[in-house]
């Protein structure tokens, strides 16, 4: 199986410059069905599912591969050398952000911008540091997902997605992790939920803009000005936008704000 056919990817647009939307945990490609479009006359767009989301081919999860997420790293770079791709602007939400960096890190002549949307270089809080969740959390969180995986998508869902926004956006998020490979999901929330990047990002090189959300339970306001402080020349925007997922509830001011970023490049 290609590569191509394994993340189900898309590709799309009349521009030259690539454009890679890497989705979040429990989505697929679908989610950024309302920015594709506005970048599709100036870029490349390409859009995929990690293994095991969306129509991707489950089959090729690996659970040691995908054990940390320089795994998913990994296929993105694949990804971008079965499509030759060189200084593309990566476009990364939630967990996926983390994924650019380490991409980035790796491959800088692959990745040469980067779009970081509700990111979260660790969700532990720590010391000197907040990130939102105790270990108590995450724990609680891992255990009931692990437990009753459509209970907690069911519950969870509409918290992630903001209560300011429709309601209908919740269902769509909620219906999304449903989809998704519970014993998969449940590996990659551990994954993510207890990853810790704070490492990498003085090793990022790639212009770097910081899309943080308002009353995001995922990634905090202290967790966007401590990114915007750890990599050198980032922009940090703060959306009006609400919840975990702008790129859903408010399309248009993510997709300027990331007009605005990619003019200056």
């Amino acid at each position: 199986m290609t590569i191509a056919a394994r993340n189900n990817v898309r590709v799309s647009g009349r521009g030259q410059r690539p454009m890679v939307f890497a989705h979040g945990f429990g989505c697929d490609q679908n989610m950024w069905r309302f920015l594709v479009p506005l970048f599709e006359p100036s870029h490349r767009v390409v859009a995929f599912d990690y293994v095991g989301a969306g129509n991707s081919d489950t089959a090729a999860y690996d659970r040691e591969r995908y054990g940390s997420l320089e795994g998913y790293a990994t296929d993105v770079l694949e990804i971008c050398e079965e499509l030759d791709l060189r200084d593309a602007v990566f476009v990364g939400h939630s967990v996926s952000a983390m994924v650019g960096v380490l991409a980035a890190r790796r491959q800088p002549e692959r990745i040469g911008a980067l779009v970081l949307v509700g990111p979260s270089p660790r969700y532990l809080d720590d010391e000197g540091y907040r990130g939102g969740f105790s270990r108590q959390d995450v724990d609680e969180l891992l255990e009931s997902l692990e437990s009753n995986y459509l209970g907690w998508s069911s519950a969870m869902a509409p918290a992630i997605m903001g209560t300011a926004n429709p309601v209908e956006l919740g269902a769509e998020l909620a219906n999304s992790f449903c989809r998704t490979d519970p014993t998969i999901a449940g590996q990659f929330a551990r994954v993510t939920f207890l990853s810790d990047n704070r490492a990498d990002l003085p090793g990022v090189t790639a212009p770097t803009l910081i899309l943080q959300c308002s009353d995001d339970i995922i990634a905090p306001a202290s967790v966007g000005d401590y990114l915007h402080a750890h990599i050198a020349g980032s922009e940090l925007v703060k959306l009006k936008a609400t919840g975990h997922c702008p790129h859903l509830s408010a399309p248009d001011e993510t997709a300027a704000a990331i007009a605005r970023f990619l003019r200056l490049q």
